[in-house]
């Protein structure tokens, strides 16, 4: 039961990082003056990921504390939680990950929306996405390579934030959605297409690079005999759905809306079908981030 409890905590982290980085950066580059849609949805949203955060990791750093003492009673005592803490990576990057989740709740009471909250918000993003490379298999590897894999972890998850956190955003606007917002989310969603292509690329090379040390060449033909590699397979084939969404998006549906909006038709149908399209690459990625949470609690194939 503890070790359910461990996944489901990491899939409600990654999910409060990948909106804590991904939305206010997706704000900042995709409007700009009063030239934005309607966005009382942000503040809310981003109170709910920073105490996701900063909650979940609290919980974490107790449900890890209690698998590796073999039971909750004994994590919950101050030594082995002190243990955890100071003694630990693991520990120390739970413990910092909700300090500086709840120092974004800080600046988000204390701040007015607008540019400047959302660059601390993205500050804050990209430290909790990184300190997940200390709770998971990047800063497992010894040795010369260490530093290089430690370093694809974190771009890896920065990256994985950042695509899914603005397809978040998107699909908040789209849901949300009023007759003025059209040309603003018309241009938020052409000015998506260049920073989701960097992301994309980074996730591909990072990846290829955890898999290195991870995997390695002489393991990949026995990758489906390992659940660990089942699961790899089954984060490949999603993140390719999701590549598939998001071209449709990008040269068919996104420049469609962008000619009938032009045309002065009716927005509404277009608007539906990209709806429909952000919306189920969302869930892809919610699907995605479940899968990377039981791989995090697994041992990869180069550590058997």
């Amino acid at each position: 039961m503890i070790e359910v409890a461990v996944i489901a905590l990491r899939w409600l982290q990654y999910s409060g990082a990948v909106v804590l980085l991904g939305v206010p950066l997706f704000l900042l580059y995709s409007f700009r003056g009063g030239d934005g849609p309607n966005l009382v949805w942000a503040r809310p949203t981003l109170i709910v990921a920073a105490t996701v955060v900063a909650l979940g990791s609290l919980a974490a750093l107790v449900a890890q504390t209690a698998v590796m003492a073999g039971s909750l009673s004994e994590a919950l005592k101050p030594a082995s939680l002190s243990f955890m803490v100071t003694g630990m990576a693991l520990g120390m990057a739970m413990v910092a990950r909700a300090v500086v989740a709840g120092l974004a709740l800080v600046a988000i009471a204390a701040l007015k929306p607008g540019r400047v909250v959302w660059i601390v918000l993205a500050t804050v993003g990209v430290i909790v996405s990184a300190s997940f490379a200390w709770t998971g298999h990047g800063a497992a590897t010894e040795g010369p390579g260490g530093l290089l894999h430690l370093t694809a972890t974190i771009i890896h998850a920065v990256s994985a934030s950042l695509w899914l956190g603005a397809l978040a955003a998107l699909t908040m606007l789209l849901l949300r959605r009023t007759t003025p917002d059209d040309p603003a989310i018309h241009r938020a969603l052409r000015g998506f297409a260049g920073l989701g292509t960097l992301a994309v690329a980074l996730l591909a090379l990072s990846g290829l690079g955890n898999s290195w040390f991870m995997i390695g060449p002489a393991r990949i033909a026995g990758l489906a005999t390992s659940l660990y590699g089942q699961l790899l397979i089954a984060k490949l084939v999603l993140f390719a759905l999701m590549l598939v969404l998001a071209a449709e998006n990008r040269f068919r549906l996104t420049p469609g809306l962008g000619l009938v909006l032009a045309g002065g038709e009716d927005p509404r149908p277009a608007l539906q079908r990209l709806r429909r399209s952000i919306v189920a690459e969302t869930l892809v990625g919610a699907v995605l981030i479940a899968v990377v949470a039981i791989m995090g609690t697994l041992a990869p194939p180069s550590a058997m």
